[in-house]
């Protein structure tokens, strides 16, 4: 009797879940590289209108007054609201101004601080 040679039906149910884990690894990598994608876009559109908010604040070369001015932006198709908040300094020809660009639920997404010189 001449012996078959193949494999058998454990060995390939074996092999069937490895490369069943397999995949299911690479979707959940896949995924996660998707998530990353997406942050990083919101995080770099945010910076953006932190920056434009702190650049029309030096254009403007008015000094600020302390205290807190809500602002908007539109980057990318996409609406952000922010925060800028105004600090005295010991030196009373500076002030401190932080432009905070939050998300939909409040969240702070990204932060720039900058120095306002007295013009």
């Amino acid at each position: 009797m001449k012996r078959v040679n193949g494999f058998t039906l454990v060995e390939v149910l074996v092999a069937l879940a490895i490369t069943a884990i397999a995949l299911g690894a690479g979707l959940k990598a896949a995924g996660a590289l998707t998530d990353n994608a997406q942050r990083l876009g919101d995080v770099t559109a945010a910076q953006w209108c932190a920056d434009n908010a702190l650049t029309g604040l030096r254009l403007a070369k008015q000094f600020p007054g302390a205290g807190e001015a809500a602002f908007a932006c539109r980057q990318l198709g996409r609406d952000y609201r922010g925060l800028l908040r105004t600090q005295v300094t010991p030196n009373p020809n500076f002030h401190r101004v932080d432009a905070m660009v939050l998300d939909g639920q409040g969240v702070v997404v990204v932060s720039l601080s900058t120095v306002v010189a007295r013009y």
